[in-house]
């Protein structure tokens, strides 16, 4: 069982920057697949970036991609998601989730049946 606390959101405005940390428990959590995924209001939850268990493999979708970085720190068992330059489209829940059994990326990574477990989510409010 993997337990996963996000951190880190907040306001700013745009064009500032945040830093989430999801913070995983359990044994091997530092083994497995992570992701980022974002809720706006009235929207379907939507991939934004995921990484392999030792931080060689990741993917970010488009809108993200030169302004987003997805890192891990297995020995303290936590997934960042530097965001810069940020829009008030970017405004949304976002959620860390966990792929269990796997230390790879299971394809493709904005699958959200990919993942098994997941955060609480953390508010994310960007102002104009």
């Amino acid at each position: 069982q993997v337990q996963l606390v996000e951190s880190g959101g907040g306001l700013v405005q745009a064009g500032g920057s945040l830093r989430l940390s999801c913070a995983a428990s359990g044994r091997t959590a530092s083994s497995y697949a992570m992701g980022w995924f974002r809720q706006a209001p009235g929207k379907e939850r939507e991939f934004v970036a995921s990484i392999n268990w030792n931080g060689g493999t990741t993917y970010n979708t488009d809108s993200v991609k030169a302004r987003f970085t997805i890192s891990r720190d297995n020995v303290k068992n936590t997934v960042s998601l530097q965001m810069n330059s940020l829009t008030p489209e970017d405004t949304a829940v976002y959620y860390c989730a966990a792929t269990a059994g796997t230390y790879y990326i299971i394809l493709p990574p904005s699958d959200i049946s990919n993942y098994d477990y997941w955060g609480q989510g953390t508010q994310v409010t960007v102002s104009s």
